[in-house]
């Protein structure tokens, strides 16, 4: 009795594996535009749509009566620009008072700042027992909220039992009854709660820059001979020169719109020698309910920064090309 094997399958040829799909890569001229679009766009949502509606607004005869349905507000056109301009009647006045007032603050608030900042950076900028716990302190109105510093000034600088007059009572140099949050003192008192903030960031941006400054020429200025305001003079202020351009700027804009400050310390009650033009804007858009007045006076406001800060970025870069 004979037996057959059984026939052996025939191999099947495999599937052929899908043709895999190729990733798309984005060339380097397109990968930052990818990168900067999510930023871009959440900027655009959070500024330039507020900043459109503005500008709608300054158009419009936009009035309590209005604010239920204020798109349909009258259309006012250049109405408001030309009642905010007229300097002939009270609010064109009141508006440029305003805004000598706030250029005034501006300077001296920037020109403290960066005196404040560049001496203690200079200080600490050599290494000596306890300069980590001065870094720590002169840090420290820059990291407080800004109504927290705002509140501190304002119960330090209070008529009845503030420690400004106290001290100074104490001294003798004044009878410890001066009203620093009324009258024409009320300026000073936003100047010096203003830059008792602003300075740590120019001496953090400040102590930054001077630490990019190699060692190394300190050292052979200090073998040719050159004191310390000589080597402060041409040495620290030339090499600081990109830095300070964008301090500069960068304080001008703050102060020049600061609306925290006066309203913390003095409330809805600002005296008129505080008087800055983002406390003129709010008391016209939401005191007097003229809200297409406070936009376009809002609208002119940011032309003047834009024009101001145009012009000082054209003198600062040709000023660096000259040098």
């Amino acid at each position: 009795m004979t037996s057959t094997a059984a026939p052996s399958p025939t191999p099947t040829a495999a599937p052929p594996e899908p043709p895999a799909r190729r990733r798309w890569v984005p060339s380097r001229k397109v990968l930052p535009y990818l990168l900067v679009a999510p930023a871009l766009c959440f900027e655009l949502l959070v500024h330039l749509l507020p900043m459109l509606g503005g500008l709608y607004m300054s158009v419009l005869e936009l009035t309590q009566f209005y604010l239920r349905d204020w798109l349909h507000a009258p259309f006012a056109g250049l109405a408001n620009f030309r009642f905010a301009l007229d300097f002939d009647s009270a609010v064109g006045v009141t508006l440029l008072r305003s805004f000598a007032i706030t250029a005034g603050f501006s300077v001296l608030t920037v020109a403290l700042s960066w005196l404040l900042g560049v001496f203690a950076a200079t200080l600490l900028q050599r290494s000596f027992r306890g300069r980590a716990v001065l870094r720590t302190l002169f840090l420290v109105p820059y990291a407080l909220p800004v109504y927290t510093a705002a509140m501190i000034w304002k119960f330090l600088l209070d008529q009845d039992d503030g420690m400004v007059n106290s001290t100074l009572g104490g001294l003798g140099i004044t009878d410890g009854e001066t009203f620093w949050l009324l009258g024409d003192n009320a300026f000073l008192a936003t100047v010096v709660t203003a830059t008792w903030r602003l300075w740590p960031f120019a001496f953090l941006v400040l102590m930054a820059g001077m630490q990019s400054i190699p060692h190394d020429v300190y050292e052979s200025a200090t073998v040719d001979g050159a004191g310390l305001w000589q080597q402060f003079r041409s040495i620290t202020l030339p090499m600081l020169r990109p830095v300070n351009q964008v301090l500069v700027l960068v304080l001008f804009l703050w102060t020049f719109n600061d609306f925290n400050v006066p309203y913390i310390l003095f409330d809805k009650s600002v005296p008129n020698a505080a008087n800055l033009l983002s406390i003129h804007i709010y008391n016209n858009s939401f005191i007097t309910w003229n809200f297409g007045l406070g936009s376009a006076m809002s609208t002119l406001l940011l032309l003047f920064l834009l024009v101001v800060t145009a012009g000082y970025l054209a003198l600062t870069s040709r000023r660096m090309k000259d040098a």
